[in-house]
């Protein structure tokens, strides 16, 4: 697998986060428990970042061999 082809499969998997952050977003809204807000939004925060995280290495793999291209410090060894 070429890192080119890693890249497309994490911008999949972006996008299924996306999907999934505006599903629960819906169901905030409509929501009326306490514990369940809790709930949403502690999965919310976790899927922030994983899409985050998951933005961050697609354009990493994407781009690692071109030239003068900025690489995220949180990526280097």
């Amino acid at each position: 697998m070429t890192l080119l082809e890693l890249s497309a499969q994490y911008e999949q998997s972006a996008q299924l986060l996306r999907v999934r952050l505006s599903e629960l977003r819906r169901q905030k809204k409509t929501a009326e428990d306490r514990q369940e807000l809790f709930w949403l939004e502690r999965r919310m925060a976790v899927l922030s970042q994983m899409l985050r995280q998951t933005n961050e290495l697609a354009a990493l793999t994407a781009h690692y061999y071109e030239r003068g291209y900025y690489r995220n410090e949180s990526y280097r060894i």
